[in-house]
């Protein structure tokens, strides 16, 4: 029964990827149309025309007011650019760790990563540091992106004391420093005598897209697209860690040697994804559940399909978190979790599933 599931999914695969890429098009023009402001789809095809191709194609003329051109060009594109760009990262690093730890809970954040570049960002921004004027720009990332790889690297070595690195060590590990982590984050707060960084650190432990503009997507990109590049060639040994250590030392594959070097891989992805987004939950732990339904358990299939899945996933959640309330933002981690929280209670209460069927 299951080899005739594996065959037929293998069979539709390619319709299924083809169908995601048709639907995330889509959503980004309906993301593109929808927001506070009411711009028509023509003002919005001539402003995206143009600005493509530097003026070569198309022109402004049509367009009603500047405002229109700043909103969709500066305000709404690069917001979707990013909501595609961090939906990838945060599916394709969540089936990654659910391979890594054997741990069908697994996610980003389930190691500890997420609650160190929480640290990071949230002692920067308290004590200035995204102030300053060499890090005006980067100043928030920078401190997330170090709290995420200290967080990762203090794993690491809390889970190989006492003998070979196991899943189990990693899981636990990763729930102490994960704790530590918080309780120095509210230690800050608590002393932190700024009640406008606290404000700042409240929203953005919610998730938000806000802040996208074109400068911030090339480091952000460039991360992403090599990581995720660099995963979906290891489907070998990601399939071989479902498995478990015995098969794998049967079959000569040094386990503990690619959890370590997918555990940094997947602290950077995070930490730089973090930095830009804020804390966004449950799309690394959902989207690689729902896609592994439809494609398997095959890391060659599922990683393809969850990149795309969490992009679309990501927009439409950004849509809902602009439009929902037509006089306010919601923070898309709120809109991402009321999403996520009924589906993961369905996915345990199902009887029948199996991690990797």
């Amino acid at each position: 029964m299951e080899h005739k599931i594996n065959e037929k999914s293998k069979q539709y695969y390619p319709l299924v990827l083809i169908g995601l890429v048709v639907a995330i098009f889509f959503s980004i023009i309906y993301s593109l149309l929808n927001g506070q402001a009411d711009i028509s789809v023509e003002e919005v095809s001539q402003i995206l025309l143009t600005k493509i191709s530097g003026g070569k194609v198309g022109s402004l003329d049509g367009v009603a007011s500047n405002s229109a051109v700043n909103i969709i060009w500066f305000v709404r594109t690069p917001r979707v650019i990013l909501a595609v760009f961090v939906g990838m990262g945060l599916a394709v690093t969540g089936a990654v760790m659910q391979a890594v730890v054997q741990n069908p809970l697994a996610d980003p954040y389930i190691l500890g990563i997420s609650s160190g570049a929480s640290l990071g960002a949230t002692f920067a921004i308290l004590i200035g540091f995204g102030t300053a004027s060499v890090f005006s720009q980067f100043g928030l990332a920078f401190g997330a992106f170090i709290g995420a790889m200290a967080a990762a690297f203090g794993v690491l070595i809390l889970s190989g004391i006492g003998g070979r690195m196991t899943s189990v060590k990693l899981v636990l590990s990763g729930s102490v420093i994960g704790a530590l982590c918080s309780s120095v984050s509210s230690f800050i707060v608590y002393l932190a005598n700024n009640a406008e960084g606290m404000k700042t650190v409240t929203f953005w432990a919610m998730g938000s897209l806000a802040s996208a503009s074109w400068n911030k997507l090339g480091v952000l990109s460039i991360v992403v697209v090599v990581i995720t590049g660099f995963f979906l060639f290891q489907h070998r040994i990601l399939n071989v860690m479902l498995l478990g250590d015995e098969a794998a030392i049967t079959l000569g594959v040094p386990l503990s040697k690619y959890r370590k070097f997918y555990l940094i891989l997947a602290a950077l992805l995070t930490g730089v994804i973090v930095a830009y987004s804020g804390m966004i939950g449950f799309v690394g732990l959902i989207v690689p559940h729902i896609v592994r339904g439809l494609t398997g358990s095959d890391h060659k299939r599922l990683l393809p399909a969850a990149a795309l899945s969490g992009s679309l996933f990501m927009i439409w959640a950004d849509v809902l978190s602009r439009t929902l309330i037509s006089t306010v933002e919601l923070p898309i981690g709120i809109i991402t979790s009321v999403i996520g929280a009924p589906l993961f209670i369905y996915i345990i209460v199902k009887k029948g599933y199996n991690f990797g069927g």
